[in-house]
């Protein structure tokens, strides 16, 4: 290198960009000042190591001579030998071997040259005097894997942590106060700093007391004033970083303790967070045992409800805790056993003890109490569409035998007053034939009811047999109108007997009334049938039902006009009695005595008759319009689920594939899973549309489906275990790469594992049994008795199951070359913090350790007993061996 200006830059390897030495930050006058001091003071600290020192930083390094004597001091080596002449271009010679020097060791210099630090120029000056400092005070600073201004300000957060009112963020407002200083030095030297008697308040006190203790016992000189520092808003961070390297290196002789302190940090960290996985195992259980035993009485309950209404409000609560409650729970099920397997991974992991939770919280239990969930579960649904077909079928019946019982009622009105008169005592002979025919066709009509009692009956033991809530009132209604018909029956036999007596007395009758009263009362029963039928509810679930009532419809309609030809009949018939009577001057009473059916009657309900026709096709054509919606809801489904299903199986084939091939590394079969994962989720809207189909088809009654095997329930139990398998795969190989990382297994060793294991699972579970395992050690080399065996056996099946998972396989055959701490490597740093002492103190804890790990220990070390204890004293040893449990004793 010539004189030519050569480069200043820090190195990428110590410092980060936002390091750069920005040239017009030194024309703040109180910065520049701040610096000029530090780095003067810095140089000195060195040069009085070869007898001598500098005034004046720009005027003393301007001849290269004390420049390369300090890079002598602080790098340890011989530099070039320089040139003593006083002429420039020896100085310039001199400077340049010095700048030579620096990058050789790898940092780059920009914008200064030989020519400028010999002119004196203090920017180029103190810009040189930086890069040096950088290099050899602070890059090779290392805290917990950072380097020099990120190491330095680690390491300065580290030591004043535990200090109240110190911030330690940056190197310059962070140190106004001057408690950063002083928490420094009672840290390391507690003796030379009463820290309590400290304030905040008063930085001036804070800042001379630590740079005069730092200066007469620590041997780092006082390189700023404690006025340069208050008076300025914003101190130098160049000066503070130069300052406070000194006292790193002052104390660099800690590092020891440090790194012991820092080892049971990590094996605390270690138990701390075990010790929360298992309370929040332990609530998580509790709070899902305590949901399934408060949900398994309310699906049990088969308590019948009165009324269509109350049973459909089951149905849908039903529905909500399907859609709503359920599925979060599912999720937590699987998370409980998800965080189970890594609580035991990081255990096994860590040499800790297994988990075992509280009795009545192992997994097997909370499955055990899930699997009695989902039989409760299982016949609640059906139980509640049942009970609603029985309603419906109820309220149709209800209304049927209502409809019947106020027919009957209506035709018996008056019949047994009738039945009791006397009147054929003083009647003529023509009159009491006229009665003897009237009662012949009475019983004619009450023989044609005969049916509709039988019905009604029928009806009543049916609501009886179907428990319906009101059958008192049916029961006493039904009784009625048989202890009615039966006394009917009395009656009509009494006075058939009376007339029959008479009857030979009686000769004369007038057959057309006769006649009449014989055709109008079964035509007239036949309107009254009719007209029961034309108003009949109906309830059909299938198109082939409604046509069926339809063509039956169709049919009756057909009979009209036949039925009218017998209409016009029986008028005709009564026509030719009013003309006989007409014509004969017969003295009759003007009307039937044979019969209660007027013209007028049944002219009325003829035209009832053709009045409910339209109306009963009407109501056909509307229930054939809404089967017709069934069926299409009932294709729709179909269509869904039959594609769903199948997709559904594929993917839990796929899984089982994955899980059991080696293809990759576990990162890549980590990363083919949560694709797979992706997939699934993302074919969630499509279940949810299957979902709303089946909410339609419950909505709509529709209680089977031809086009389809599958159903909801069927849907809703694979998509489950889709799930749960997927989540469940993809921890376990989570677990693999835990216990790969944690154990240093390579990925040819994993795949080696991974070959031996699929080939001794000769049945493709997943799982080997004993003699599959016992073979597969045998292949590797183990030669083994049954008592070694057996302990291997306890270790990999701690459950005794009789199978071997791939996850145990791995810990068992990465045991042995495991890279984990052990109690006596523990118990060895609690004696380094202790001073080679059998027994620690709580001050050495709390100064020693984080605050939050040294009282985790104070509250379970229990008191040292030996013959050299003293009061406050820990016994570091049992409780380092009870951290990894009685098998380390």
């Amino acid at each position: 290198m010539t004189g030519a200006q050569v480069n200043y830059l820090q190195t990428n390897d110590y410092m980060q960009p936002e390091e750069d030495w920005d040239r017009d930050l030194l024309l703040d006058p109180a910065w520049e000042k701040q610096q000029r001091k530090t780095f003067t003071a810095w140089c000195n600290s060195h040069l009085r190591k070869a007898g001598t020192q500098i005034e004046n930083i720009e005027e003393d390094f301007r001849d290269g001579l004390k420049l390369m004597l300090l890079l002598e001091v602080i790098s340890g080596e011989r530099l070039a030998k320089p040139e003593r002449g006083k002429m420039r271009v020896h100085k310039i010679s001199n400077v340049n071997k010095a700048l030579d020097f620096i990058a050789s060791k790898g940092v780059k210099l920009v914008s200064i040259g030989a020519e400028e630090i010999v002119d004196g120029n203090v920017k180029m000056t103190l810009g040189m005097i930086w890069t040096i400092i950088l290099r050899f005070a602070i890059q090779d600073i290392s805290v917990e894997e950072t380097s020099a201004k990120e190491g330095l300000l680690l390491w300065c957060q580290r030591k004043t942590a535990p200090y109240k009112n110190v911030n330690i963020q940056n190197f310059h407002i962070s140190w106004k106060d001057g408690l950063g200083f002083c928490a420094l030095i009672h840290r390391h030297r507690p003796e030379l700093i009463d820290y309590g008697k400290l304030r905040k308040d008063d930085p001036l006190t804070n800042l001379n007391t630590a740079f005069d203790v730092a200066e007469k016992y620590l041997d780092i000189p006082k390189m700023l004033d404690a006025e340069d520092i208050v008076g300025t808003a914003r101190p130098d961070e160049k000066a503070i970083m130069t300052y406070v390297s000194s006292f790193y290196h002052a104390f660099s002789g800690a590092q020891k303790a440090e790194t012991a302190a820092n080892r049971i940090c990590k094996v605390l960290a270690v138990n701390q967070e075990n010790e929360q996985l298992m309370e929040d195992y332990e609530k998580l259980a509790s709070d899902l045992l305590e949901w399934i035993r408060r949900t398994i009485p309310w699906l049990e309950n088969r308590a019948p409800e009165n009324t269509m209404h109350a049973m459909q409000q089951k149905l849908e609560d039903f529905r909500d805790y399907r859609r709503l409650h359920k599925p979060p729970k599912v999720q937590e099920k699987c998370q409980l056993e998800i965080n189970f397997n890594t609580l035991q991974t990081k255990l096994r992991l860590s040499n800790r003890p297994a988990f075992m939770p509280s009795e009545g919280r192992m997994v097997s239990d909370i499955n055990n109490a899930w699997g009695c969930l989902e039989q409760a579960e299982k016949g609640y649904e059906e139980w509640l569409l049942n009970e609603i077909r029985r309603l419906e079928r109820l309220d149709h019946l209800a209304e049927k035998f209502r409809q019947k019982a106020s027919i009957h009622e209506a035709w018996t009105d008056g019949k047994e007053a009738m039945l009791r008169q006397k009147d054929y005592e003083t009647a003529t002979l023509s009159e009491i034939k006229a009665l003897l025919k009237k009662h012949e066709a009475f019983e004619s009509d009450l023989a044609a009811h005969q049916d509709r009692v039988e019905q009604i009956a029928a009806i009543a033991q049916e609501l009886n047999e179907l428990d319906y809530y009101d059958s008192p009132s049916v029961n006493a209604r039904c009784q009625k109108i048989c202890d009615q018909w039966d006394n009917l029956g009395a009656l009509t036999q009494k006075r058939r007997e009376a007339l029959e007596r008479t009857e030979k007395l009686l000769e004369t009758i007038d057959q057309l009334y006769l006649e009449y009263a014989k055709r109008a009362a079964p035509f007239n029963n036949w309107m009254e049938g009719a007209m029961e039928d034309l108003q009949d509810t109906f309830i059909v679930h299938t198109i082939e039902e409604i046509q069926g009532l339809t063509t039956a419809h169709e049919q009756f309609k057909a009979t009209l006009p036949d039925a009218d030809k017998e209409r016009l009949a029986i008028l005709g018939i009564h026509n030719e009695v009013s003309k006989i009577v007409q014509t004969y001057h017969v003295n009759m009473a003007g009307t039937n005595p044979y019969t209660t059916i007027t013209p007028q009657e049944i002219n009325g309900k003829w035209d009832h008759v053709r009045q409910l026709v339209p109306r009963r096709d009407q109501a056909l054509t509307e229930e054939h319009a809404r089967q017709q919606h069934n069926e299409r809801l009932r294709k729709q489904f179909g269509a869904q689920a039959n594609v769903i299903g199948p997709w559904i199986q594929t993917k839990m084939e796929e899984i089982g594939r994955i899980s059991i091939e080696m293809h990759g590394t576990l990162e890549d079969q980590l990363n083919h899973l949560r694709q797979y994962e992706k997939s699934i989720v993302n074919y969630k809207p499509k279940i949810d549309q299957l979902e709303g189909d089946h909410q339609l088809i419950q909505e709509a009654l529709i209680f089977d489906n031809k086009h389809t095997n599958y159903t909801m329930e069927h849907i809703r139990v694979g998509w489950e275990q889709l799930l749960t398998t997927i989540a469940r795969t993809i921890n376990e190989v989570e677990n693999q790469i835990l216990t790969r990382d944690a154990k240093g297994i390579s990925q040819e060793q994993m795949n080696e594992f991974r070959a031996s294991f699929n080939h001794f699972d000769r049945k493709k579970t997943g799982m080997m049994d004993t003699d599959d395992f016992r073979a597969c050690l045998i292949s590797m080399g183990y030669n083994m008795g049954e008592a070694e065996f057996a302990r291997i056996m306890s270790i990999v099946d701690p459950n005794r199951l009789g199978v071997v998972t791939f996850q145990a396989f791995i810990d068992f055959m990465s045991r042995e070359t495991a890279d984990t701490d052990t109690a006596d490597q523990v118990m060895a740093s609690f004696k380094i913090l202790a001073g080679d002492k059998n027994y620690i103190t709580v001050d050495e804890l709390r100064r020693e350790l984080p605050p939050d790990q040294a009282e985790y220990c104070i509250a379970r070390m229990a008191p040292y007993t030996g013959p050299d204890a003293v009061p406050g004293a820990l016994d570091y040893m049992s409780f380092s061996t009870a951290l990894y449990g009685e098998s380390d004793l």
